[in-house]
């Protein structure tokens, strides 16, 4: 019973790390309608900023995972100003910025792997240790992983619903061309959201690198399970991103400890037909 209630705390918190992916993405698409195939590679990029401020350059965490997020929320912009913008005003916008973002992810992978080579690289622990609580042995890392998601759905939350970005941002999304009417620029929310969007998978890549190794091909299987996340909670859903990432982490947790390891994709992929089939627009989508 002790590892089978671990197992579901570890679900919680590997969760917590798939909706701060899957409610990047969740933002992009809620605002912009544009599903951004490259996020992964935001998350892998992220990842190797970590590794090479704390590793190379010994850089302290706390320092270090700040500037990795503030860069890659620098790149994030960069890229939607780059591509995403022109590509908007365009007729066939849904299928120009697919392609733009599935190139630019392909790319950016190859990048990688050209400049930081194939080997997988390791991060040490934040806080090494265990900590006990009322019988259950969790990891400090691990822990610090959920205090850290906790923090930013929070900020998030409260940016979204109580600032007057978060206000211009769900007016945007709702009708940019009634928003212009009223003075919000529509193409700097597109801008800042591209950029937040980026730095949340930053903050999940910092807290995931040191428990899985980074490498070049990290971004595509954190895209995936990206997806599932906003399919479960719901496309342009935040807090469905929120709570499906958790749902995900759960029944990931539960279904490997029922079975193994390797059906990890397989459940969480059923998980996403089972919805689709029962409930397409999400948990907290609306139907169309």
């Amino acid at each position: 019973m002790t590892i089978f209630l671990e197992q579901i705390i570890n679900g919680i918190i590997i969760g917590s790390m798939y909706a701060l992916i899957g409610s990047g993405i969740a933002l992009i698409y809620g605002t912009m309608r544009v599903l951004n195939l490259a996020h992964g590679e935001f998350y892998m990029m992220g990842g190797y900023l970590v590794f090479f401020l704390v590793v190379a350059y010994a850089v302290p965490p706390w320092l270090a995972i700040p500037i990795a997020i503030a860069a890659i929320f620098v790149l994030g912009m960069l890229v939607q100003r780059l591509t995403i913008a022109y590509l908007l005003p365009r007729e066939e916008w849904a299928f120009a910025t697919i392609a733009a973002t599935l190139g630019l992810s392909i790319f950016l992978q190859n990048l990688a792997l050209i400049l930081f080579g194939e080997q997988f690289q390791s991060i040490p622990y934040y806080l090494p240790g265990v900590v006990e609580i009322a019988g259950l042995r969790l990891p400090q890392q691990r822990l610090l992983m959920l205090v850290v998601a906790v923090i930013t759905i929070a900020i998030m939350t409260f940016v979204l619903a109580k600032t007057r970005f978060g206000w211009a941002l769900r007016a945007t999304s709702q009708d940019k061309d009634a928003a212009a009417v009223v003075g919000i620029p529509a193409a700097r929310i597109y801008t800042l959201t591209f950029g937040i969007a980026a730095a949340l998978g930053c903050i999940a890549a910092a807290m995931l690198a040191p428990i899985y190794a980074v490498n070049p091909w990290m971004g595509m299987p954190v895209l995936f399970k990206g997806f599932v996340v906003v399919i479960l909670g719901g496309l342009g859903s935040f807090p469905g991103a929120i709570v499906g990432g958790i749902l995900l982490g759960i029944v990931e947790a539960v279904g490997v400890q029922v079975t193994s390891s390797e059906w990890r994709d397989v459940i969480a992929f059923g998980l996403m037909i089972l919805v689709i089939w029962v409930r397409p627009w999400g948990l907290f989508g609306k139907p169309r």
